[in-house]
């Protein structure tokens, strides 16, 4: 049976992550990368397609844990069960962060009386489609396995002693754990053709897990009133970060639709430059200057190269090529096929891409992080190239697959890298540049926008030049300082965008109706991200008490441990699409510090402008 997507809870090692169910079933992990192929992938198929769960041993496929929770401050998740026997447990799941190698480690603690638990393992290699040879570890003690197929091995320690069933392929387990006992199992991915990996303690490993992520956490400088929603959230960032690089990964998974049955099924475990500017801001905001450091690192090695040759998007370790195929042994979660793992968005032009860029590294350095001048050089040549090709057409921010257009969204960034162009270079006298060039740039790019992306008719900016379709991205032109808040085309664009693009509240990124923009059949849900943006669009512009009213039902909208997903169907009351995603949670501490008055709202809004 098919897990809501709000039922899943993140554990991971800053390399890879792993989704664990209400049900006790790890049903998603990719190993050792974000973006290697999942050795779990029932998510997107079933329980052939690899899992491993472990439950009361009467309780049937359906029974979900009593409660679960993450250990304060921290990605350490227990869960909580009652057995019909009348005894208690609960299952730790984490995975520590990695020396060598990476491990899934799952304790088992009796609280009252006694429980028979089972434990049921199918491993399945290259997203459910290559069933491994499991065979007991030669010398080892009887709940000790390998499985291999090709280039991977997994090894599994388990205390208590385990059996292979040869009908279904798989390891199994039952024990009895009474008050006060622990069992411990630890899963361990290696290379298949490297020795064994050291085994690790997992009792030891839990200990310093949650030191680890306690000691992280404390640098949080954020004390307001939604402290816990920002700490998870912070949390979550922190988890969806590829520790070598610093790059932070769109979200944890590949393929969760955008509306259940559809085709709107994308791979989002790779980085997104649109996403640097607003994580690089709530990362300085909330005191993680180091992860901030590592995100700047990753994006100048990334964009460097020819201005021409800018992605998207990039592969977690910087990679390039991230070729879109499908999978078509997974049937896909709720049988919403194709299932993709690539995304072929990243050979699309999208001109904003260069302003975020920019935006990004004038954050940083009006932050207080040191300058690293070499950056200056990669973004003059940035702003050259942009000079030349801003007035072309391009797919946008949501990546279109529909014919290219004037989007208004691109050409408003492409206004704020010549605007921060202008402010790096009167706050820097010195930097090489012309900053009266820019200034010009910046004027001519705000009159075209002014010109033709405005409906004086309807007071409102459009979706792009000559359109009647609204996009809730133009939420964010009080927020870039495109325009003051109070000037009356934000104030119009914000009512006609909550007024036509609304569903329950929330908002969806762009209508989908008719022939719509994006060349896709079928529809979405409320882009949380975008709710986000409303709720600080409605506090810039006067509106705080219907600003506070909108971020309190935003968190709402949270799982039972703080995740979000891309979006929401708030008539089913279920989320939509990959999970959990940076962006939905980026826009949670963005808002959280607007309302506070000390997010990159304020700091931007108000900033010159000339039409």
């Amino acid at each position: 049976m098919t897990q809501p997507i709000e039922d899943y809870a993140l554990i991971g090692d800053l390399m890879t992550s792993g989704l664990v169910g209400r049900d006790g079933s790890i049903d998603w992990l990719c190993l050792p990368r974000f973006d290697s192929a999942a050795c779990f992938a029932a998510l997107l198929g079933d329980e052939e397609n690899g899992h491993w769960r472990i439950a009361p041993a009467a309780a049937p496929d359906s029974a979900r844990c009593t409660r679960r929770a993450y250990v304060e401050d921290t990605l350490v998740l227990e869960s909580f069960w009652e057995t019909p026997d009348g005894g208690t447990f609960k299952v730790t799941d984490f995975m520590p962060q990695r020396d060598t190698a990476p491990d899934v480690m799952r304790i088992v603690e009796g609280l009252t009386g006694e429980s028979v638990v089972r434990s049921t393992l199918r491993l399945r290699f290259d997203y459910g489609h290559v069933v491994p040879w499991v065979r007991r570890c030669e010398g080892d003690r009887d709940g000790d396995r390998v499985a291999v197929a090709g280039p991977d091995s997994a090894w599994l320690r388990s205390e208590p002693s385990v059996r292979t069933w040869g009908e279904d392929n798989s390891t199994r387990s039952e024990f009895t754990v009474a008050a006060g006992e622990r069992v411990a199992f630890v899963l361990t991915w290696h290379p298949s053709h490297e020795p064994r990996p050291e085994p690790v303690d997992p009792y030891e490993a839990l200990e310093q897990s949650l030191a680890d992520w306690r000691e992280w956490t404390s640098q949080c400088t954020y004390d307001g009133p939604h402290r816990e929603a920002v700490t998870r959230s912070l949390i979550t960032l922190k988890a969806l970060t590829y520790a070598p690089t610093g790059g932070i990964a769109a979200a944890a998974t590949t393929s969760l639709p955008e509306e259940l049955g559809g085709v709107r099924n994308w791979d989002y475990r790779y980085c997104w430059l649109r996403d640097s500017t607003l994580t690089l801001g709530v990362l300085l905001a909330t005191g993680f200057l180091d992860e901030a450091r590592a995100w700047r690192a990753w994006l100048l090695r990334a964009v460097a190269g020819d201005p021409a040759d800018l992605q998207i998007m990039y592969g977690i370790g910087g990679e390039r090529r991230i070729p879109e195929v499908e999978l078509p042994w997974l049937k896909g979660y709720a049988s919403s096929a194709p299932v993709r793992v690539g995304n072929a968005a990243v050979d699309q032009l999208q001109l904003d891409v260069y302003g975020e860029v920019l935006d990004s590294l004038y954050v940083a350095r009006s932050a207080g992080l040191p300058v690293e001048w070499h950056a200056w050089k990669i973004q003059l040549a940035l702003l050259d190239f942009l000079e030349q090709n801003w007035h072309r057409p391009d797919e946008g921010l949501w990546e279109v697959r529909g014919p290219r257009r004037h989007f208004t969204h691109s050409k408003v960034m492409a206004w704020v890298a010549a605007d921060r162009a202008v402010r790096t270079l009167e706050a820097n006298p010195s930097l090489p540049g012309d900053v009266e060039r820019w200034r010009a740039i910046r004027d001519e790019v705000h009159r075209d926008v002014c010109e033709k992306a405005y409906d004086p008719e309807r007071g409102t900016f459009t979706q792009y030049y000559g359109s009647r379709e609204l996009d809730a991205a133009t939420l964010l032109i009080p927020r870039v300082g495109f325009l003051p808040p109070d000037d009356p085309r934000v104030i119009g664009t914000v009512d006609a965008v909550r007024e036509e693009l609304g569903r329950s509240g929330l908002v969806r990124r762009y209508s989908t109706e008719g022939l719509s923009v994006d060349g896709l059949p079928g529809d979405e849900g409320a882009f949380l991200a975008c709710s986000f943006w409303l709720a600080d669009a409605l506090y810039l512009t006067g509106r705080e008490k219907e600003a506070r009213e909108l971020f309190e039902r935003l968190l709402s909208v949270r799982n039972d441990v703080g995740l979000l997903a891309e979006e929401y169907d708030p008539i089913a009351g279920h989320q939509l699409g990959n999970f959990p995603q940076a962006f939905s949670h980026v826009g949670l501490v963005n808002t959280a510090l607007t309302l506070g008055g000390g997010g990159l709202a304020d700091a931007l809004a108000g900033g010159p402008a000339t039409d």
